[in-house]
């Protein structure tokens, strides 16, 4: 497919580039679209020392001053990498849609490609946006395909799926690696446009996986990605918090809570479906470069679909791996989210005295941590600073903290004026001190 239009949307600080889409019209309103990854395991062979390291790390870990791949620099960088004007091999889903998103027909295959051009999320919705002019084909291919996108992500929300979408804290460092700036980034439509034909690809191949025993044959072993029905209880708790606190629970914060109630999605052989997309089928297909389930996936379609040949893989290896490599994620999650809360930490440092404006996040029985309005950092107020002298009781199931004598109260989404006093590096932690108080009475 070399010589199908093509093209790759990522970070602009991206080096490895995992993924890209071609886009051709065809007669009677419909469209080619290919959903192209790169084949990472015709380089990594199983039992080879990279295969055997890229399953111990499981993932890529994205930390804020640095990237820990989980392949070789040559191998995510340069050999599987997307460049454009680089032949490169591929795996590949190409659909044929109509106006309405509907796929008509599709073929898994490998694939040669060639892609045109590489573009950004930000260079990607200006186009969208109609503020960048751009080669016609370009033009017309993102348009199009934002289009098709937004009728597939709109079906998706109507059948109840989540669509959370927390702003990402990013850090500008200087040439000494210490934070100068924070900033935010709020997914776009050149991010959801990416998202839903990635969303499309991994259902497929999971579907025509799930439908080889309607050929005659038992489903074989997978690997799906699985998400389970959320903690009752936790949501119920949650409805009557919305309820009591009404506007003073922020946006924010009610995803967070709604994330703590939802069950962990992870890797499994037994498919118990996606509840969080909605979806009956689904796996990780689209990014080998940096998950290696998405390794293993590729190798069982290869088996399984493309060449219809070899042994599959013992149901309890399979079982052992999807253990490994979900903890390995958890990890991985935890080492980006203490990252992130070290350069906050880092930031604070310099602004140790200043009196700011934040919101109670949290509540616990030894305090409670307030979100700063505008770095959106972080800290805590510890209870022995709250109300000196007086007995305070923490009521779990309100989410509040309040005075036994004084009866002043506080409540998880307070506004609340509080002074930095300490920066602790080593402990990644920020103390705030509480200057202006909420005078609630119970």
């Amino acid at each position: 497919m070399r010589e199908v239009f093509t093209f790759t949307i990522d970070p602009t600080d991206a080096k490895d580039f995992d993924d890209a889409i071609s886009f051709v019209r065809l007669e009677n309103d419909c469209y080619q679209i290919g959903v192209h990854i790169a084949d990472v395991t015709h380089y990594v062979k199983p039992g080879s020392p990279v295969d055997d390291e890229a399953y111990r790390r499981g993932t890529s870990v994205y930390l804020v001053d640095r990237v820990l791949p989980m392949l070789p620099e040559e191998l995510c960088n340069d050999l599987c990498s997307l460049r454009p004007n680089e032949d490169k091999l591929t795996m590949s889903v190409v659909f044929v849609m109509d106006t309405q998103a509907h796929v008509i027909k599709h073929k898994i295959c490998r694939t040669v490609i060639c892609s045109n051009a590489r573009l950004d999320y930000e260079q990607a919705q200006r186009i969208i946006i109609s503020e960048d002019e751009c080669d016609e084909k370009l033009k017309d291919a993102i348009r199009t395909l934002n289009a098709l996108a937004t009728i597939l992500r709109d079906a998706r929300i109507d059948k109840g799926a989540l669509t959370m979408e927390q702003e990402e804290m990013k850090f500008r460092l200087d040439e000494h690696g210490h934070p100068v700036d924070i900033y935010f980034e709020q997914p776009n439509e050149a991010h959801h446009l990416i998202e839903e034909f990635m969303l499309l690809a991994n259902r497929t191949v999971a579907q025509d996986v799930a439908s080889i025993h309607l050929r005659g044959a038992k489903t074989p072993p997978f690997v799906y990605r699985v998400h389970d029905k959320p903690n009752e209880d936790k949501l119920s708790d949650l409805a009557l918090l919305e309820q009591r606190l009404g506007d003073k629970l922020l946006p924010e914060v009610k995803e967070i809570l709604t994330i703590r109630a939802q069950a962990k999605a992870v890797y499994a052989t037994k498919n118990i479906g996606h509840y969080g997309l909605r979806f009956e089928h689904y796996t990780h297909f689209t990014s080998p470069i940096r998950r290696y389930p998405d390794m293993i996936v590729h190798r069982l379609v290869s088996k399984y679909i493309l060449t219809g040949k070899g042994d599959s893989w013992p149901l309890e290896v399979l079982d052992e791996m999807c253990t490994h490599l979900s903890e390995q994620e958890q990890a991985a999650q935890q080492a980006e989210r203490d990252s992130v809360k070290l350069f906050q930490t880092l930031w604070m440092q310099d602004h140790i005295g200043e009196e700011l404006n934040g919101h109670i996040s949290s509540v616990t029985d030894f305090g409670f941590f307030v979100r700063l309005d505008e770095s959106r950092c972080e800290g805590l107020v510890h209870i022995r600073k709250l109300c000196k002298g007086d007995y305070m009781v923490y009521d779990e199931k309100n989410y509040c903290l309040y005075a036994a004598e004084a009866g002043t109260t506080y409540s998880l989404g307070d506004a609340v004026r509080v002074k930095v006093v300490k920066a602790d590096v080593d402990k990644a932690q920020i103390d705030f001190d509480l200057i202006e108080e909420q005078n609630n009475s119970i």
